[in-house]
């Protein structure tokens, strides 16, 4: 599949979007990490100020996400399942500043950089015998990489991205000068977004939530982070574009950043798919540490979260993207309330139509999505949708190939009404569709994930049934 890069997918490939978060060490250095005792007399920690000799975390890592990977690692939040929390800063306050390239910069940074944090992940050494084949786990926790998060509420709810904390045994988190320990209170692998909570915070200082759906190509935006395990570095840029959407998968995952630090989803994580619809492309620096963190605007409001960069070193090179924040928070919100993150849903399987396979099978049309099953009880079997069906349009914008139109649907929500141009027998047809929920999907995923294998997991996802043709599930 062809990106909207012009890029052929696959991890490594020159100009490939890829995760600038995790997995990157100094060579040598390791920290070795006792479980905390938490002293509840003194709960917070104060930061010792890390320098540039420390151990360096954020290697390009790529991510293998599932459709459906909703998983709970611990509940010790004490936020009752459904609770409303209340995420961001409660009041709004704008910045006056005399000109961009003077106080601007300074003024933003004042007022976000409490609002962000640093992500250190430890994970447990495994021992190893003279064949170099594992044996038993050691006990000790290692610093394995760092990556950011950004602060939704006062009493520690942070959210940083799936894949800067999967697979993390123990995390440190430092924020407002601060060092505390934290838990992952949830994930959604598809959509590579996570939520952590920081023990016994309190007085912490929420972002300002803005509005990422209604940004200008060539505003003003700063990212905040620790890029290389540097924290409280910020960089400025602008928005490049919107509207940038990336598919991930397993199989495009493989290789090495190119300094002989490998790169491959973590074990935790399962084979299927990460999802990232309707991205903000910056030029702001983006680095290896810097996934996770903030990118605000010009009133220090968040509008989005930083994650992937297009690189042909794995580091900056003025192509980054962020997941827009109206997206992630909403994701956010369903993780800290308990429930299990929702996406819109067609309701099919799914093939790329090309010139090749038109040809052979005899197709009116030589691109689109061809429908190669119907989800009985679905938005798509609602709609009159039939297996043969070739989508060419998606509210009125080209569909040339199945990835597109999971693209498309990812990025409605459960509900919309969407018309699809459909070719069917040859004939043209206009279909309105309410797209329903993955919520099904998503909980079966979650129930049977720790017990299969992850082509287990994408052949019930994708309802393939071990066929070995291509398929994929809007």
């Amino acid at each position: 599949m062809t990106d909207q890069f012009n890029n052929q997918n696959g991890y490594g490939q020159p100009g490939q979007p890829i995760p600038p978060a995790q997995g990157y060490q100094q060579p040598g250095y390791q920290h070795s990490y006792t479980q905390p005792v938490v002293d509840a007399q003194n709960p917070r920690k104060t930061s010792s100020g890390r320098t540039f000799g420390t151990a360096f975390a954020g290697a390009a890592l790529a991510c293998v996400i599932a459709f459906g990977g909703f998983t709970v690692y611990q509940n010790v939040t004490g936020a009752p399942s459904g609770s409303s929390v209340t995420l961001g800063a409660s009041t709004n306050t704008e910045i006056q500043a005399q000109s961009t390239d003077d106080t601007l910069p300074e003024a933003v940074a004042q007022k976000c950089l409490p609002s962000v944090a640093a992500i250190d992940v430890y994970t447990a050494q495994a021992s190893t015998d003279m064949f170099g084949r594992s044996t038993s786990s050691s006990g000790a926790l290692t610093e394995s990489s760092l990556g950011s998060g950004v602060v939704l509420s006062e009493d520690g709810y942070i959210v940083t991205n799936n894949h800067v904390v999967a697979g993390a045994d123990a995390l440190k988190v430092t924020v407002g000068g601060e060092e505390y320990d934290a838990d992952v209170v949830g994930t959604d692998e598809s959509s590579d977004i996570a939520v952590i909570k920081l023990r016994n915070a309190s007085g912490l200082t929420p972002v300002e939530i803005g509005d990422s759906d209604n940004l200008t190509i060539g505003e003003w935006v700063m990212s905040i982070g620790s890029p290389f395990g540097l924290e409280q570095s910020v960089a400025t840029g602008i928005v490049s574009a919107t509207s940038r959407s990336q598919i991930m998968s397993n199989s495009e995952s493989g290789g090495s950043d190119g300094y002989g630090y490998g790169y491959g989803g973590s074990s935790s994580q399962s084979g299927g798919y990460t999802i990232y619809p309707n991205m903000i492309q910056t030029d702001a620096a983006i680095n290896p540490g810097n996934s996770g963190g903030a990118l605000v605007d010009s009133n220090g409001k968040l509008i989005g979260i930083n994650t992937l960069i297009t690189s042909y070193s794995g580091n900056y090179s003025g192509v980054g993207f962020a997941i827009p924040v109206n997206y992630a928070v909403n994701i956010a919100q369903q993780i800290i309330e308990g429930k299990t993150p929702t996406h819109a849903q067609l309701g099919v399987s799914l093939s790329t139509v090309n010139s090749q396979n038109a040809k052979r099978y005899g197709l009116k049309v030589d691109s689109g999505a061809y429908i190669s099953a119907v989800n009985s009880g679905s938005g798509a079997a609602e709609a009159g949708l039939e297996e043969g069906d070739i989508v060419t349009k998606f509210d009125g914008n080209s569909v040339s190939s199945a990835s597109d139109l999971m693209l498309d649907v990812r990025s409605k929500n459960p509900g919309d009404k969407v018309t699809l141009e459909v070719n069917r027998n040859g004939d043209t047809k206009q279909i309105e569709v309410t797209l329903g929920s993955d919520e099904s999907s998503q909980s079966a995923a979650t129930q049977q994930n720790s017990g299969s294998s992850s082509s287990e997991m994408l052949n019930r996802l994708l309802n393939n049934s071990g066929s070995s043709s291509k398929s994929d599930a809007a």
